[in-house]
């Protein structure tokens, strides 16, 4: 099983739409794929769209089981509720979900597109990669603890070599593991230093400004030899069930190559 995590250099840089197209080509073509986005503050779009793309294999509060009213980082929105949302709650979640996906047996293939063998489990986070999600922990701290493969969402626009950078640099750096008190959370051991699988992507905004010309080129100077592909820019209104599926099949090539 591979489980890809979806993070980003900011919020609203497209994270959603990268996983739910990312769902939609895996299953569309014979993988058993699931996502999951733990974290919603101010809205819950997008843990319904990821919902609703995948046929109620999983629940809306398995999708997204801690949400927020407020429009703040998880972590002060749970704090207002007067909610504390540990490491290990948030682990233990997903490695429910993880289990059950490994429990499922693999039936004789069907038709030829199916590839029931290799399973997927897509997370996406809540803001940058180290906004605070709960106490003493961020999405570096998840990914570095289910060790999984790591996708960074960042837009095409001024300052995005700085920000991309910065989050590919948090990412690579070796450090003893999570907080104290998000290992004693957690019950798991810290790692000192994890090989990541990582990609970049780079989404291009409606309207570019001088920058975006240049910025993949100099970003893939600097992240060499970590892969970095750039997807356009894909309409206003792209986030929805109707417009996922067409596009989908509009990119899929990209699609495929990100994911080998």
């Amino acid at each position: 099983m591979r489980i890809i995590f979806i993070t980003g250099t900011d919020t609203g840089v497209g994270k959603t739409l990268l996983t739910s197209l990312l769902l939609t080509h895996l299953r569309r073509t014979g993988h058993h794929a699931l996502a999951l986005k733990p974290f919603c503050s101010g809205s819950r779009a997008d843990a319904k769209l990821l919902h609703a793309l995948q046929d109620g294999e999983l629940t809306l509060d398995e999708i997204n089981p801690f949400f927020f009213l407020e429009p703040l980082a998880p972590l002060v929105a749970a704090r207002r509720r007067r909610r504390r949302i540990r490491l290990g709650d948030v682990l233990e979640h997903i490695q429910t979900i993880a289990s059950r996906q490994l429990a499922i047996t693999d039936r004789p293939l069907q038709n030829k597109n199916q590839k029931s063998k290799i399973k997927y489990i897509l997370i996406e986070g809540a803001g940058g990669l180290l906004a605070p999600l709960g106490e003493n922990f961020t999405a570096l701290d998840l990914i570095r603890h289910l060790r999984s493969e790591v996708i960074v969402v960042s837009r095409n626009q001024l300052g995005t070599i700085n920000q991309t950078l910065l989050t590919v640099q948090a990412l690579q750096t070796t450090r003893h593991g999570a907080s104290r008190t998000s290992r004693h959370a957690s019950g798991m051991a810290p790692h000192a230093s994890l090989r990541l699988a990582l990609k970049v992507i780079l989404m291009d905004p409606r309207k570019k400004d001088p920058s975006a010309a240049s910025n993949p080129r100099v970003l893939s100077e600097f992240l060499a030899p970590i892969a970095l592909f750039s997807l356009p820019f894909l309409g206003l209104n792209c986030g929805t069930v109707k417009t996922i599926r067409p596009i989908e099949k509009e990119i899929t090539k990209m699609l495929a190559r990100i994911l080998a």
